[in-house]
């Protein structure tokens, strides 16, 4: 029996199995573009029975780098080797057991089994990072930030040695509203690991979300060649929270060119997550009055494999919305359809997700891409608190109130877009497109000096960035 980097016993004798596995989970831990290496565990030795401390054995960490890819053709693939990791159990280990049956569970969407098993892991073999990060990634996709958080806390004192061990639980308390330690970890596993991108992740949230955009502008810039090394999906998305800086402080064309040449530019096209970079920039750009020209044409050109995946609600919302703006309204249809149908067949606990809260927060999303204001509010209104369940990070489920605000806005919902906004500048008061729509918003209701002081603030706040953009 020999053991891993983590001191975790793996059933090989081979130690170029060894190699390609604690290679792997380095890549799945620092998000870098070589996750490939695992395949190297099965050339080495096909009937290893556990490649590393936490996705499985050789065959069960390639199963689960397939399913991170996302799609049909993935998931076959990931079956494949699922099949081949449970052929070689008998001669596993306890850690190798839970693992495989945990990456089974989520190859068959039961992620509440996957949780478990991973949850288990964590408490016999603390050390095993991996499965926690599998963990997180799980709890993140289902809406639970605490469950995030605890995992991350379970392990940490027996892992005080890991630099990324510091970016999860970095990343975990942020997603429960604990900023001030997310940014105390966060940079610390940056000074312990430069190039650690998922810590970079993490403090690009707290920056974001306290509204501290130069600081984000220069932290980012400032690591963003050690993004060269990552994944192409993560490359794209760390671009797009830069992007998220460039967007609040106003300087469109900056946050254009990062589309054409970081983002969308850069993509593997066909690729969900690429996908989804591209069209919340998108999204977003159109929300602040940007005109995209033709991107929403050639973005949308690529999503008909998307219609029937369904992986997250989340992701789905997403996808509809960008069909309808680039005049795919007949796969929108379908989508829209099949999401009723998925919603109708997965496992109990994820129905009411589907069918009380992906479905219809869809068709809200599809008016509001055709301009349909008052449908919009009537669809997503109802189902705004509960859009956590569908998936994604805080930063990113912003988008839909977003979208719900500028649909009251249009609708000259008055009374309702001051109570959204007077809640979004007390958290992000130096923002200046709320300072103008709370500043329009006063006026609207004859609250004429607040209107007034809103309207100062926002003249303000843009003299002050546009000094910025002038130094960058």
């Amino acid at each position: 029996m020999v053991k891993d980097a983590s001191e975790l016993e793996i059933t090989t004798e081979s130690s170029a199995a060894v190699d390609a596995i604690n290679g792997f989970v380095d890549q799945l831990l620092g998000v870098g573009n070589d996750a490939q290496v695992i395949l190297k565990a099965i050339e080495a030795d096909p009937t290893c029975a556990m490649p590393s401390a936490g996705v499985a054995i050789a065959n069960a960490q390639v199963a689960a780098f397939y399913l991170f890819a996302g799609g049909s053709v993935a998931l076959t693939k990931a079956k494949y080797y699922l099949n081949l990791a449970k052929s070689y159990l008998k001669r596993a280990n306890d850690r190798e057991k839970l693992y495989v049956v945990a990456i089974e569970a989520w190859a068959n969407r039961d992620i509440a089994q996957a949780i478990a098993h991973h949850e288990a892991i964590a408490i016999a073999f603390p050390r095993d990072l991996a499965s926690v990060h599998l963990a997180q990634y799980h709890y993140r996709n289902s809406g639970n930030s605490q469950g995030m958080l605890l995992i991350a806390e379970k392990v940490f004192a027996a892992n005080r040695d890991n630099p990324y061990m510091y970016g999860m639980l970095a990343f975990g308390l942020e997603e429960c509203h604990r900023l001030a330690e997310a940014e105390e970890y966060g940079r610390q596993a940056i000074a312990l690991k430069r190039d650690n991108r998922w810590a970079h992740h993490a403090v690009a949230h707290v920056l974001e979300t306290q509204g501290r955009l130069e600081e984000g502008i220069s932290l980012m810039e400032s690591l963003s060649d050690t993004w060269e090394y990552g994944s192409s999906a993560f490359y794209g998305h760390l671009w797009w929270h830069t992007s998220l800086y460039y967007l609040d402080i106003e300087n469109f064309a900056k946050v254009l060119e990062i589309y054409d040449t970081r983002i969308w530019g850069r993509a593997k096209k066909d690729n969900g997550r690429e996908q989804i970079n591209a069209i919340a920039l998108l999204l977003r750009l159109e929300l602040r009055g940007v005109n995209v020209g033709s991107r929403w044409q050639e973005l949308a050109a690529y999503l008909q494999p998307r219609i029937h995946e369904h992986t997250l609600a989340f992701l789905d919302l997403q996808y509809i919305y960008a069909l309808v703006r680039g005049s795919k309204d007949d796969w929108a249809a379908e989508m829209l359809e099949s999401m009723q149908t998925h919603g109708e067949n997965v496992l109990p606990y994820g129905r009411p997700t589907w069918i009380e809260v992906g479905v219809p927060a869809a068709r809200g999303m599809i008016a509001h891409a055709r301009g349909d204001w008052e449908n919009a509010i009537a669809e997503l209104e109802p189902v705004l608190p509960d859009l956590y369940s569908t998936g994604g990070s805080h930063a990113q489920r912003d988008l839909f109130e977003q979208i719900y605000l500028d649909a009251l806005i249009r609708d000259r919902q008055y009374h309702k877009t001051l109570n959204v906004l007077e809640k979004r500048n007390a958290a992000r008061s130096n923002i200046p497109v709320i300072q103008r729509e709370l500043a329009n918003t006063y006026s609207q209701l004859g609250r004429s000096d607040e209107a007034h002081e809103a309207a100062q603030v926002a003249l303000e706040l843009s003299q002050r960035y546009q000094k910025v953009e002038q130094t960058v």
